[in-house]
């Protein structure tokens, strides 16, 4: 698996009408950066963009939300809602009561902003469910003084306990502007910043979105087993 060979995607993109620049905008640049596809993942109240499209040459635009939930409840609501329109269905994060409802159900994709230490419970159930847990790489481009040292001692921490349990882990720009995206090699490059080796870089913008997507076809039938048709 190296960079050349393997194809990327970045599963936290957000356009209009949450931020200013359309799907349209945001697919350019990133197939010029060289990603093979992209997730619209806006944030509940907004609706989910349209089926993924194929119409441009060389990115996929996949369907996405990420789900702002109240409390547990409340995201099991929102995620029986959303679940059957969307190839991605993030949920964001930032307590420990939401973190450890989504990452107790097969139906969540990812867990983005954790905003916390994970505990090994949590990452536990984040392998089993095959939840990737998510660094937001804006974090750490952001953020200045405390709050970026805070992130990275929580990105490493998180890290080392998905290594532990063999969670899938994931890295996103969390762009709200074509000014947000970043070239593959660059995400590669800052995950390096809190430990990750270039090979779980490489699976983070890889092999696990691939996976999502994978599990999200019509031929999946369950981790590792899909159904294989003859043309």
């Amino acid at each position: 698996m190296t960079i050349r060979t393997q194809k990327f995607y970045d599963f936290s993109i957000h356009t209009a009408p949450e931020c200013s620049d359309p799907p349209e905008a945001m697919a350019e640049i990133a197939s010029g950066y060289g990603y093979a596809g992209i997730a619209i993942t806006n944030h509940t109240p907004h609706q989910p963009q349209k089926p993924e499209t194929t119409d441009h040459p060389k990115i996929v635009v996949y369907s996405g939300i990420e789900i702002v939930a109240k409390n547990p409840h409340h995201l099991m609501q929102m995620i029986q809602k959303h679940r059957a329109k969307v190839r991605v269905l993030s949920v964001h994060g930032g307590n420990e009561k939401i973190n450890r409802a989504a990452v107790e159900s097969h139906a969540v994709d990812i867990l983005s902003h954790p905003d916390e230490r994970l505990n090994h419970v949590l990452m536990r159930f984040a392998s089993e469910n095959r939840v990737a847990i998510e660094f937001n790489l804006d974090s750490i481009i952001r953020m200045r003084g405390r709050a970026r040292v805070r992130a990275l001692t929580n990105f490493r921490h998180n890290l080392k306990l998905a290594r532990k349990y063999g969670a899938p882990m994931i890295l996103a720009s969390n762009a709200q502007s074509i000014y947000d995206l970043r070239a593959p090699e660059e995400m590669i490059a800052l995950g390096t910043i809190f430990g990750m080796t270039e090979d779980e870089a490489i699976a983070a913008l890889g092999t696990v979105p691939e996976e999502i997507i994978m599990r999200g076809s019509e031929n999946w039938i369950m981790e590792g087993v899909w159904v294989v048709t003859e043309d």
